[in-house]
């Protein structure tokens, strides 16, 4: 059996929502010349600046900012044979397709003091119009330690309570697939020392289709990421900024929601 196929059932049985994780899944050196090609993101006239109660956090724009090691690796992770692996694992009936737009995935940066709080991904790639199922997280911070925070957390379906905290270790590849109910994010701002910063890249996946009970008919062609606020952790200006992106996202036209998301990134 193929390695897909043999952790498939760790894969839909994990906790809280179909998802694993794999250390020193690629090889070390190949991931340290990525790191290498890593750019200080904030300071391209590309990168996208996330500046929100729900984000803090900065991002590559489509392949602007990949070195030539990096464009190699992605190419081989859109390619037949790491989606046959993704296929397997996940046990995905539809075919599976690669964004040549990387929107917004790619490389993501956050800072000491930075955070991503709690949210289920958008459903609808907005220009291929092709529907989310997976993401793929590779962690590229070397001798990260765990005072200085940045755990990924999955989250139950209710919301009440954090199951699975993942350390954003190098070389650790976390996988994972999306739905209404897979809330997930690192919702606590960053510890690490002024001169680190918690890197990764980020790959995500389609299908044109999808099973239908996975996505709320309301929910399944949106464009832009749903947050959640915590009652205790989280502040009141990031409820009431929520509510009013979900009431912007229930009533008006997609066209217009993409105009008011582009308005956050700056």
């Amino acid at each position: 059996m193929t390695l897909g196929a043999t952790m498939h059932k760790d894969y839909i049985s994990n906790p809280p929502f179909p998802n694993i994780s794999f250390d020193d899944f690629f090889d070390d050196v190949q991931l340290r010349n990525i790191l290498k090609e890593f750019p200080d993101l904030g300071q391209g006239k590309e990168d996208i600046y996330y500046s929100n109660p729900n984000e803090l956090k900065y991002a590559s724009r489509g392949v602007s900012r990949f070195g030539p090691m990096t464009r190699s690796f992605v190419a081989y992770l859109n390619s037949q044979p790491f989606l046959e692996f993704l296929q397997q694992l996940t046990g995905i009936k539809e075919t599976l397709i690669p964004d040549p737009y990387f929107h917004g995935g790619g490389f993501h940066e956050i800072k000491r003091g930075g955070y991503l709080k709690l949210h289920v991904d958008f459903h609808k790639h907005k220009l291929l119009k092709l529907d989310r199922r997976i993401n793929v997280l590779i962690y590229l911070n070397e001798n990260w330690k765990e005072e200085y925070g940045g755990h990924f957390e999955l989250w139950k379906k209710d919301k009440s309570r954090c199951v699975t905290k993942i350390l954003p270790l190098f070389n650790r590849l976390v996988i994972f697939s999306t739905t209404d109910d897979s809330w997930h994010g690192h919702p606590d701002p960053l510890q690490c020392p002024e001169e680190r910063s918690r890197k990764s890249l980020a790959l995500y996946y389609y299908t044109y289709g999808r099973y239908e009970a996975e996505i709320k008919p309301i929910n399944k062609n949106r464009i832009t990421t749903t947050f959640f606020s915590r009652k205790e952790d989280d502040n009141t200006k990031m409820r009431i900024y929520n509510s009013l992106v979900n009431f912007t996202n229930n009533w008006f036209p997609p066209a217009l929601v993409a105009m008011i998301k582009r308005s956050r990134q700056k």
